[in-house]
């Protein structure tokens, strides 16, 4: 009978054929790194001077403002992406017709437009003389389209016997949707809605299109702007913006698991360290009972004085 529902297990052959090409791999990856680290330096992309620009105080300030303008723009997306994508997972769960056929409708619009094509329309249609508002719309009003479907999921799995209840208890639908379903949605669906944040803080950097002065934008006119020995810092400068990026990411991750914790334990009351405590006491407990009892194997009525 075969060990998983999938595949069967791996045999001897397998396996040690399977390590064969993991270590072939490893070597492969680690052979083109070495090589694309060579040639960088052949080239003098990677010499101390490409990096010793990011010393300069205005290059740090111009950086620090890239990273400012950033978190404005995805602050404004986020909540902006959430707010609207509740409101577009109601009402494509509406029992109304037209509110569910124009959620719908809106929905599959804008997620089957490319992002860039709606911030460049945002910006260009309304709003050209802002910048960060536009980037902020048109991210908000494509990840809220992904939000909405990830909370219209996280809705629909949430067991009928509860909204059933509700509405037995006398609850109105909106009561319903925002005392019973929607929270139990969103705790459950917390980190696919937070990894969805993260992909809308990543696609701030699609603000370049509009001249919006964020971490990409700013990084292309530091590396186009700046010459040492001859050459543009293009390599250093990607590799510094890109570990803001990644910290930044790593950051919001975070944050994300330290929400689903506090929330674990608020949902519970008792933490991991307490809970151990009840079950050492209710060992003990049952212990001292069994003891007091006789044991097992002992005359639970005692001696009978014969």
């Amino acid at each position: 009978m075969s060990a998983s529902v999938l595949y069967d297990a791996p045999g001897p052959k397998a396996r040690a054929r399977n390590r064969v090409l993991a270590v072939v791999g490893t070597l492969a990856i680690v052979a083109l790194i070495a090589i694309s680290v060579m040639r960088l330096e052949e080239k003098g992309h990677l010499a101390y001077e490409m990096w010793d620009i990011f010393n300069y105080a205005g290059i740090r300030q111009n950086i620090a403002d890239a990273i400012l303008a950033t978190l404005k723009a995805f602050g404004i997306a986020a909540v902006g992406s959430l707010v609207l994508g509740v409101l577009l997972a109601v009402g494509r769960l509406s029992d109304h017709k037209p509110v569910r056929w124009f959620a719908t409708g809106f929905i599959e619009l804008f997620r089957s437009i490319p992002l860039l094509i709606t911030i460049y329309a945002v910006w260009v249609g309304f709003l050209t003389d802002y910048s960060m508002w536009a980037l902020a719309i048109g991210l908000s009003i494509y990840n809220g389209c992904v939000q909405a479907e990830v909370l219209r999921a996280g809705i629909n799995a949430v067991p009928k016997g509860q909204r059933e209840a509700a509405y037995a208890l006398g609850m109105s639908k909106t009561q319903v949707m925002t005392n019973v379903l929607m929270p139990q949605a969103v705790r459950a669906m917390l980190p696919t809605i937070i990894s969805q944040l993260v992909v809308t803080l990543k696609d701030t950097s699609l603000g370049f299109i509009i001249l919006y002065p964020e971490l990409l934008q700013t990084a292309r006119l530091i590396a186009s702007n700046t010459q040492v020995n001859g050459q543009y810092p293009y390599v250093s400068t990607i590799v510094v913006i890109g570990t803001i990026y990644i910290a930044m990411c790593l950051v919001l991750s975070g944050l994300a698991n330290w929400i689903e914790k506090r929330g674990r334990r608020a949902k519970t009351g008792i933490s991991p360290a307490e809970a151990e405590a009840v079950v050492l006491a209710g060992d003990a407990s049952q212990a001292v009972g069994t003891t007091i009892l006789g044991g097992p194997g002992s005359d639970r009525g005692g001696s009978t004085g014969n």
